[in-house]
């Protein structure tokens, strides 16, 4: 007999939505903050990252302090879609403000804004949104293979949403009569798009009550008392093997991401095409599209995560080092093509991570008779702020070092060197580290030995 299952194809759509109002957020973000500072605001960009590094300290704590109110939070509207629809409005209003640093201040106000507007985007709006959002996975069915669905719907919007931020923005701020006031503009169009987006994906699923989530066959184990307080959640998450190893992937992702999105530079002055930017755009998310459409087929093909995220990686990893051949052959076709590859390895791990965080958080009640969906989660907000704020920091130290000067139409050849350095070889190293971390990340053969072992036991 089947798995019982609790989702209509519109609330996987639904929920999947959700990720575009994420995406205006963070795409946006992600690809354009440095290059608008530094390039339209005219701050330096080692300061830049400086100032981002230094904001990681205010926020480190904040991922694991916001995914346990989400556990201890009872509401009409469940534990996870308060925190997302409400958090939400900070993030739109904090995304206007970095985009709209005041040209007529002196730089060090200029500096100032930036660093509490982003600051207080990253370290609560986001990070309460993200991870409520995240943990719906696990709080609105337990059919593990709509955990699957609701991660490849995801990140198909996800995906997509990088792929429409990247390849219009460009034009939308020159349309918008370039300069600060476009950018401006700009960002509070994405704002008030996503606040709409959000709302509606909050709406469009319902949490399951804590009776039916929790019940299991073996819920006699469960103590008396589930209740705990922070430094326990943190205890833990840190005895979890399988959480420490995903939330390595997922700041190393953002590492990658912010390497990435360097490409702007790359495309500017290496490739002499700022347009090439969207080009490439089009060759990582439309790959990626295309395999979390498969990643649920290929799950249940290969019954499992485990094969197929490591098989992915594999395939990743050779894309991304002829990527590197072919840069250096000055073939922009091939590096398109190569791109894309190393794109399609990529998509089914950003499909199914959701359920292998899931899976994480079962094999905590497996080991510790306690309950941490919300906490759990906290990995995915965790990996988007240090990965790729300190992605985005070291991004900015490195401009710096190489004498990057964002008003000089040619650069000099240190800085060329950098750029070859960020685009090609960080992300070619990135991806072998993040592959052979997939190779330890067997945690459903592990639950399933767990539960082999409950089921035999004589006596609860």
């Amino acid at each position: 007999m089947g798995e019982k299952t609790y989702l209509k194809w519109y609330n996987k759509i639904g929920y999947g939505s959700g990720d575009i109002a994420g995406n205006v957020v963070y795409a946006f973000l992600s690809s354009f903050v440095m290059i608008y500072l530094t390039n339209t605001i005219g701050l330096s960009a080692g300061i830049v990252g400086t100032l981002i590094a230094v904001s990681k300290l205010f926020d480190g704590f904040t991922d694991i302090f916001f995914g346990s109110m989400i556990d201890r939070t009872h509401s009409k509207m469940g534990k996870a879609r308060p925190w997302m629809l409400y958090g939400y409005i900070g993030c739109a209003v904090t995304l206007a403000a970095i985009f709209a640093v005041p040209t007529g201040w002196g730089s060090t106000a200029q500096y100032t804004w930036f660093f509490i507007a982003y600051t207080l985007l990253n370290g609560v709006f986001y990070t309460a949104n993200n991870i409520a959002y995240s943990a719906l996975t696990s709080l609105v069915t337990k059919n593990s293979k709509e955990r699957v669905q609701m991660g490849s719907y995801r990140f198909i919007f996800a995906f997509s949403t990088s792929l429409f931020i990247q390849s219009v923005t460009i034009g939308f701020v020159a349309m918008c009569g370039g300069g600060a006031a476009a950018w401006r503009t700009v960002a509070i169009v994405y704002a008030v798009i996503g606040l709409i987006v959000n709302t509606v994906s909050v709406f469009s699923v319902k949490e399951l009550s804590e009776e039916e989530l929790h019940e299991k066959e073996w819920e006699e184990k469960k103590t008396e008392g589930e209740k705990f307080g922070l430094a326990e959640a943190f205890k833990l998450l840190i005895a979890n093997k399988f959480y420490l190893m995903i939330c390595g992937v997922y700041i190393l992702q953002q590492l990658y991401g912010a390497m990435i999105n360097a490409g702007i530079y790359y495309m500017t002055y290496v490739l002499k095409n700022e347009n090439l930017y969207g080009v490439f755009s089009w060759a990582i998310n439309i790959p990626l599209i295309i395999a979390l459409i498969f990643t649920p087929t290929l799950v249940g093909r290969w019954k499992g995560m485990y094969k197929l995220n490591l098989r992915g990686y594999i395939l990743a990893v050779v894309g991304r080092g002829l990527v590197v051949f072919a840069a250096y052959q000055g073939s922009v076709a091939l590096m398109l093509l190569f791109t894309a590859v190393a794109a399609l390895g990529q998509g089914p791990w950003q499909g199914d991570m959701n359920a292998v965080i899931a899976s994480c958080s079962e094999y905590t009640y497996l080991t510790k008779g306690k309950r941490v969906d919300g906490t759990m989660y906290s990995c995915t907000s965790l990996g988007v702020k240090v990965g790729g704020g300190i992605g985005t920091a070291i991004a900015g130290w490195m401009l710096e070092f190489s004498k990057f000067d964002g008003k000089l139409a040619v650069q000099p050849d240190s800085c060329i060197r950098m750029l070859h350095v960020m685009y090609l070889w960080l992300p070619l190293v990135i991806n072998i580290v993040i592959m052979l971390v997939l190779s330890r990340m067997n945690v459903e053969e592990t639950n399933a030995k767990i539960k082999a072992s409950l089921s035999s036991s004589p006596e609860v």
